[in-house]
């Protein structure tokens, strides 16, 4: 499991790690905020593009090998501007790494699933979450100081020697996991398998705590300057709502797998949690930053391992790549909406508005989630 959770810190701390640093760019990659938003969109966007077919592909051949094939690619995208240093192979290395991610990332989780059996679900994912939002945590502490010490050549070097490490210690220790038959599927049968509530409802709460998140991550220093608090105060909010996040995650796992927490009770309460969170960001001054930051990231991390293993206990195993891209793309755009959404209603009225906005959406979620719950005869099947 161990390259597994190494391949999920890789692809949490290339995102951040980079996108966190360019801004303080100064040479001529990076000349405009209309050049650095197509960068930071690149990644992203090859993400929401590609994770739902690498999925399927890895259920057609098997997802080591496209794990390792994404991994390796990775690297290779990494090393092009380590090497040749030019604004053209920015673009060109940060959309190969996209790319690369985009099939190493719902590879590992349908490997995750695969490797561990169900009653140990929740636990896996918590675990895998953990060290993915390390990465997110430590990608722009550690991206800053490398672009420092010697700049963005320096970053890409560095990650070029993380994907090619994982890689290997992936070829040496993840075993091979063959592909399962499986019947033909019409696009009819995708159709209905992906609008199927057993899919919609852990996707959706996916999709809003990464929009969560992600509002969290970006405006919450906003509202945070707006209140004249310093940048360390704001980076400390950060640091707090990425903690939170990643230590939650392996707590909330464990506790679905002993049953402590069914599917709907986990998602609702981390639904509710969450805009809480967000409700918190509303008051101004530091309590207010700092609650929210710290309930968003528990929301979250709530969340996201539960989200998970209700997919894999959902899903047939010939499936697993493919339900897990398709999630992944949920993630993604609730990564790219909810900060919009926020903005949106902002530009209208204010930041607080927003946040307020965003928590109605969240806490109607948890109520709807609820109210299906009580009107569902408690069998097993319903409550896990």
């Amino acid at each position: 499991m161990w390259p597994l959770y190494a391949a999920g810190f890789t692809t949490a701390f290339g995102a951040h790690g980079i996108a966190a640093n360019l801004g303080g760019f100064s040479e001529d990659a990076v000349t405009s905020l209309l050049v650095l938003g197509g960068l930071l969109a690149l990644y992203d966007g090859a993400e929401v593009l590609l994770k739902p077919l690498f999925g399927s592909l890895a259920d057609r051949v098997g997802a080591r090998p496209v794990l390792l094939g994404g991994l390796v690619a990775f690297a290779l995208a990494s090393t092009l501007y380590a090497i040749a240093d030019s604004p053209g192979w920015l673009w060109a290395a940060r959309l190969g790494q996209g790319a690369a991610a985009s099939a190493f990332s719902p590879s590992a989780s349908a490997l995750v699933a695969r490797l561990n059996p169900a009653a140990k679900h929740g636990r896996a994912f918590g675990s895998y979450g953990f060290y993915k939002s390390i990465g997110y945590t430590l990608g722009p502490l550690l991206g800053g100081v490398l672009v420092w010490a010697g700049a963005l050549r320096l970053l890409f070097a560095v990650l070029a020697a993380l994907g090619a490490a994982v890689a290997l210690w992936a070829v040496l220790a993840v075993p091979a996991v063959p592909p399962l038959p499986k019947a033909r599927q019409t696009v009819l049968d995708l159709a209905r398998r992906l609008a199927d509530p057993a899919f919609l409802a852990p996707t959706g709460a996916l999709a809003a705590a990464t929009a969560a998140l992600s509002v969290g991550v970006g405006f919450l220093p906003v509202s945070g300057r707006v209140a004249g608090l310093g940048t360390m105060a704001t980076g400390a909010a950060v640091s707090v709502l990425a903690a939170c996040a990643a230590l939650t995650q392996p707590q909330a796992g464990r506790a679905f797998d002993q049953g402590r927490l069914t599917t709907r009770s986990g998602l609702a309460a981390g639904l509710s949690v969450t805009a809480a969170g967000l409700a918190c960001a509303m008051l101004p001054g530091l309590t207010g930053v700092l609650a929210g930051a710290a309930l968003i990231g528990a929301g979250t991390g709530l969340i996201t391992p539960l989200g998970f293993a209700a997919l894999a206990a959902s899903t047939p195993a010939e499936r697993l790549g493919q339900t897990m891209g398709a999630a992944e793309l949920g993630r993604e755009l609730g990564d790219a909406g909810g900060p919009l959404f926020v903005a949106a209603v902002a530009s209208l009225a204010t930041l607080t508005y927003g946040f307020a906005a965003l928590a109605v959406l969240l806490a109607t979620g948890a109520t709807l989630a609820l109210v299906h719950r009580r009107g569902t005869a408690p069998t097993a099947e319903t409550e896990t």
